[in-house]
């Protein structure tokens, strides 16, 4: 089932989109919290996402372009801005199609599987794997956070998927070390050790200190 994500502040239009998509075998989802629309985005990992423009504290251009930072995933405009320069905007910003206010539902379910059809065949959307506003896109292995991309070694990155896979679980060395073997890598306990805490300075570094956690005589956690 194909999944879409609605960035609208408008309840009342919001939800009339939502059960208009599941009338058409789509799960949709309206974004709750337009601080953090990246946290929803994340944890929805939408097939394609309709984006009002004029939205609480950040535009629908600013989510468009914090989305292209992380995603491919085909993003539909729909306001009732629709003079020139908004929708020339609306595609600068990483817009795929514009939909004028007030819209058919016809229209607009015609205008979202066509988008559908062009862009899945099927292959899907890059899962992203969020925390504390850390993203990490398993599909070219890169961690953003601020805006700013962190970089990550091939066994850096193993570990941290793996940690961030399992949030709220206590990962063991064992089983850390069978993901990094699973690369053709030996590692062992103090290889591993050393792996771990540079990417414990990396994200310090960063700003995300005490993002991984010892449990010490276990293993890691990522706290959920």
């Amino acid at each position: 089932m194909y999944r879409i994500l609605i960035v609208e502040d408008d309840r009342g239009i919001c939800e009339g989109i939502k059960a208009l998509a599941e009338t058409w075998n789509l799960e949709a989802e309206c974004v709750s919290d337009f601080r953090n629309v990246m946290a929803d985005f994340s944890g929805f990992s939408p097939h394609i996402v309709l984006m009002d423009i004029t939205l609480p504290f950040f535009d629908g251009y600013h989510w468009c372009s914090e989305i292209r930072k992380v995603s491919k995933v085909p993003v539909i405009f729909i306001s009732s801005a629709a003079d020139n320069m908004n929708i020339v905007m609306a595609v600068n910003m990483g817009g795929d199609d514009f939909i004028a206010k007030p819209f058919e539902p016809s229209v607009l379910m015609a205008k979202i599987h066509a988008m559908l059809r062009r862009t899945y065949d099927f292959s899907s959307s890059v899962p992203i794997l969020e925390h504390r506003g850390a993203l990490l896109n398993t599909g070219d292995g890169s961690l953003t956070y601020l805006d700013e991309k962190i970089p990550l070694t091939k066994n850096e990155y193993k570990i941290l998927l793996a940690l961030m896979e399992n949030k709220g679980k206590t990962v063991s060395r064992e089983k850390l070390m069978e993901r990094l073997w699973e690369t053709d890598s030996f590692i062992d306990e103090n290889t591993l050790t050393v792996n771990v805490n540079r990417l414990r300075k990396k994200l310090s570094a960063a700003g995300l200190a005490g993002f991984i956690t010892t449990k010490f005589g276990v293993g890691y956690i990522i706290e959920g």
